[in-house]
Order: C-alpha cells, then structure tokens, then sequence
C-alpha cells in the first residue's frame, strides 16, 4: 500500500478511536450512542471500501494518471477542459497524470463520467474489439475430396451468434451436407452459378443473387459449372 493511502487509512482510524471514546464518555444518553453508533459504522464501511479501492489498484497494478492521459487525448481534450469539467484544477488533473497524486473514488468517478466512458471500460485490460478483418486473419480449409474451399472471414466466429464463410466451389464440387439444425442461413453468390439442394428440391443461383433458408432440412450447394464458383454464406447459430 503506498504512503498516501497508509496516511489516510491512519486517519480514518484516528476519527474511530475518538468516536468511541466519546462513546463510552457519554453512555448515559442513548440516543447520541446510536446516533455515534450509526456514524461509527458508515465510517468503518468507508474504511473497507477505501481499502478496497486502494489495495484493487496496487494489485492490478494500473496506471491510473496513464489511463487518465490516453483517454483524454483519445477525446481530444486539454488538461485544462478536462479540469473545467470535472470542476478540477488544471494542475490536479496533471498531478494525476503524473500520478503526484491520487484521486478519491469520487473524484475518479467524475472524471470517468467526464471522459466519456464507465468504471469498467476505463479499468480493463482488454484489447479493443475487433471489428475491421483483412485476408492475413483469415483461417483456410481445402478440401480436396469436394473440390472446396472455406475460408472463415471472421475468425473464431463459432463463439458468436453468427458465422459468415467465403465458399469457392471448383467446376464439380460441392460443400459439405448440412444436417438439419434449428438456425437460419444466408448465402450471395459473387461470380457463377450454383444449385442450392433443400430438401428434396433444388435452386439454381446465379452471379448477383442471393439465398435464404430456415434449415431445418439437410441441404448443400453444389457448382455444376466449369467455372469457379464464390459466395458468401452465413449461418445462425455458426455451423460450418
């Protein structure tokens, strides 16, 4: 635990020692017993959430003044807006970031609304969220039995509610049989025909059009052109 908060926690215990002093002092008058009682615990329950507070940021060892520093040139912001919105001085707010000096939970909390963010996102660790992905992430199967290849353009998308692959058919091949389940799936064909087997029926697609389907029967695509065939298919839950 650093200085500051071994200081302030000396301090907390001080104030509860002389309030239980007076209490013992004045035991006559019951009413000021509870009353000090009263005040005696909203004190102790401070001391615990202060202890709390302090001993979370030294375990996780967080940068609090870096964090602070980052996400107010994420938004764009002077130490000194950042100052005048949380109702700060400019040199607190560099003392912070600086980490000269630590903030009450308060204080903190103010300047988190005042960033823009919540407590949570402003403590994780965790990277930021994937959102855009390029060819370098995307994971390839070949199959050479169905003349096929998957390409998972979103990688580890079985954890999601949906899973969206780029399907090459070579002249002749077909993907796997998809056994009945209760989700849903879309398919758009970027370049050349296909026949999508539903059932007992088949459909023809072409270049330009798309597919949509409840599978709740066994289906697959199949190309019995000479040319590569491409598209994109998607399916909830992920089942590919």
């Amino acid at each position: 635990m650093t200085n500051q908060s071994r200081k302030l926690l000396y301090r907390i215990l001080k104030k509860l020692q002389l309030f239980f002093s007076e209490i013992y002092r004045n035991s006559i008058d019951i009413l000021f017993i509870e009353y000090k009682m009263f005040y005696s615990l909203f004190i102790i329950s401070k001391l615990f959430v202060t202890i709390q507070y302090f001993s979370g940021l030294e375990a996780c060892g967080m940068d609090i003044g870096k964090r602070m520093k980052e996400l107010r040139i994420q938004y764009g912001l002077t130490q000194q807006e950042l100052a005048d919105r949380s109702e700060l001085t400019k040199g607190f707010i560099s003392q912070l970031e600086r980490n000269q000096n630590t903030p009450s939970i308060g204080t903190l909390l103010d300047i988190i609304q005042c960033l823009g963010t919540t407590p949570a996102e402003f403590f994780t660790d965790e990277e930021p969220e994937q959102i855009v992905f390029k060819n370098e992430d995307f994971f390839t199967k070949v199959n050479e039995d169905k003349h096929n290849i998957i390409e998972w353009v979103v990688p580890n998308a079985q954890k999601d509610s949906m899973e969206p692959v780029r399907l090459t058919l070579k002249a002749g091949g077909s993907s796997d049989i998809m056994q009945p389940h209760s989700g849903e799936e879309f398919g758009y064909l970027i370049k050349g025909t296909v026949k999508i087997y539903y059932g007992g029926k088949s459909h023809v697609l072409h270049a330009g059009e798309s597919f949509y389907l409840k599978a709740g029967k066994k289906h697959y695509i199949e190309n019995p052109g000479s040319r590569d065939a491409v598209l994109i298919w998607v399916s909830t839950p992920p089942s590919f």
